[in-house]
C-alpha cells in the first residue's frame, strides 16, 4: 500500500465579508450552520486585514461578499479573504458574489477601453478561488471569463412569482428596457405567458448614464407593463422607459430588477415617477437613505443556500431552475 486514507467527512464552512452580513446570516440560517467568526481590521491607510478564528484546513469554503458601495473596498476585502483561505489550506474555495462588481464592463465598446469584468475573474482566480457563484450576471458571457466552474443563479422565479401574485397575468406585457435585456425579458414572457415589448434606446456615447431617445416596439396600450432589468443604478433609464410606455398608453408600469444599486438620485426619481412598484432582491444592502415607499425587496437567501448545498453535496445547480 503506497498511500494512506483519511477518515472523516467533507466540511462546509461559510464566510462573510462586511458589506452585507445580514444576507450571509440568512444563507447560514437556511443551511442550518453559523457563519465562521472572522476578525477584520482596517489600518489607518485603508489596508484591510483578515484572520479566521477557526481552523479551515480541508474545508469546502464559501465566501459571500456583495460588491456594494464602496465597491473597490468590497472586492479587495473578498480577494484578501480568499487568499487567507488558500494559505490556511482550505480544500476548495467558492467565491459567492450575489452582485458581481464591474460586470457592465464585459466588452470593449470603443478602442482603448478595458474589459474589467475579465480582470475581476482573473483576480479571483489568482487569489485562489476554485469556483464562482453569482446571481444574474450582466451578460452570460462573463461565465467564460473565469477559468473554472461558474454557477449562474437566476432571480427570475422569485421576482416573477411576486409579480404574478400582484397582477392579473392576462393583462401583463413584459418589457425589455433595451436591446441587451431582450433575452431576459423573453424568459420572463415565457414564465408569465405574456407578450413581449422592447424599448429601443439611444445613448450618448460621451455621457455616462444618459439616454437620448426611446422608441417602443410592441403593443402596450391599456396593458400592465412589467419593465425587467438586471440592475437599477441611478434609475434614469427605468424612469425614462416608463415615461415612454405611458406615452404609448400603458395602464400601469411595474419594475422588476435583481440588483438594487440605487445610486445618487435613484430613490427620489423612482418614488416621484408614475411607476407603481419597484421590486428588487437583497443581493445588495439598501440603506435607509436609499429606501423609498414604492420599493419591495425580496430575499435571495433561500436560492443561494440551495445552490451552495448542491455544490457542496455534488448535486445539480441547474436542477434549481428546471
Amino acid at each position: 500500500m503506497t498511500g494512506m486514507k483519511a477518515t472523516g467527512q467533507k466540511q462546509l464552512m461559510l464566510f462573510s465579508g462586511r458589506t452585507h452580513p445580514a444576507l450571509a446570516e440568512e444563507v447560514a440560517k437556511e443551511l442550518g450552520i453559523d457563519v465562521v467568526p472572522t476578525r477584520f481590521d482596517t489600518f489607518a491607510n485603508g489596508e484591510i486585514f483578515v484572520r479566521y478564528l477557526e481552523s479551515v484546513r480541508g474545508s469546502d469554503a464559501f465566501v459571500i461578499q456583495c460588491h456594494a458601495d464602496p465597491i473597490n473596498e468590497s472586492i479587495m476585502e473578498q480577494l484578501i479573504m480568499v487568499d487567507a483561505l488558500k494559505r490556511a489550506s482550505a480544500k476548495r474555495i467558492t467565491v459567492v458574489t450575489p452582485f458581481f462588481g464591474y460586470a457592465r464592463q464585459d466588452k470593449k465598446h470603443r478602442g482603448r477601453e478595458p474589459i474589467s469584468a475579465r480582470l475581476m475573474t482573473d483576480l479571483f482566480r489568482t487569489a485562489g478561488a476554485d469556483r464562482m457563484m453569482a446571481v444574474d450576471l450582466h451578460t452570460d458571457q462573463i461565465q467564460g471569463f473565469f477559468d473554472g466552474p461558474v454557477d449562474h443563479l437566476f432571480a427570475l422565479p422569485i421576482l416573477a412569482d411576486h409579480i404574478a401574485g400582484r397582477v392579473d397575468r392576462s393583462q401583463i406585457t413584459v418589457v425589455s428596457p433595451d436591446a441587451g435585456r431582450v433575452r431576459t425579458a423573453d424568459r420572463w414572457a415565457d414564465r408569465l405567458g405574456a407578450p413581449l415589448a422592447i424599448i429601443h434606446k439611444r445613448r450618448d456615447p460621451d455621457v455616462a448614464n444618459e439616454v437620448k431617445v426611446h422608441e417602443v416596439v410592441g403593443e402596450v396600450k391599456g396593458r400592465v407593463c412589467v419593465l425587467v432589468d438586471d440592475m437599477i443604478d441611478t434609475g434614469g433609464t427605468i424612469v425614462k422607459a416608463s415615461e415612454a410606455l405611458f406615452e404609448q398608453g400603458a395602464a400601469k408600469v411595474l419594475v422588476a430588477a435583481t440588483h438594487g444599486v440605487l445610486s445618487g438620485p435613484a430613490a427620489e426619481r423612482l418614488q416621484n415617477s408614475r411607476i407603481s412598484e419597484v421590486v428588487i432582491t437583497n443581493t445588495l444592502p439598501v440603506p435607509e437613505e436609499r429606501s423609498f415607499e414604492k420599493l419591495t425587496q425580496l430575499s435571495i437567501a433561500p436560492l443561494v443556500a440551495r445552490a451552495v448545498n448542491e455544490v457542496f453535496t455534488d448535486g445539480s445547480v441547474t436542477s434549481l431552475f428546471e
